[in-house]
C-alpha cells in the first residue's frame, strides 16, 4: 500500500468543449469590459462639465 496518490490526468475536454469554454470567456471579457466603459462614462457624465472649468 501506497502512501501517494494515484496520478488522475483529470478532465479532457473534448474540442467543441474548449470552443465553447473559448466563446464564454471572450464574452464574459467583453462583458466586463463593457461594465468598466459604462461606469466610467456614468462618472464622467455625474462630474458634469464644471469639471473642465475647474481653477488650477
Amino acid at each position: 500500500m501506497s502512501a501517494l496518490p494515484e496520478k488522475n490526468d483529470g478532465i479532457r475536454l473534448t474540442e467543441e468543449e474548449k470552443a465553447r469554454r473559448a466563446r464564454r470567456s471572450k464574452a464574459i471579457g467583453f462583458a466586463v469590459a463593457g461594465l468598466c466603459l459604462l461606469f466610467y462614462v456614468i462618472s464622467v457624465f455625474k462630474m458634469g462639465a464644471g469639471v473642465v472649468k475647474r481653477p488650477m
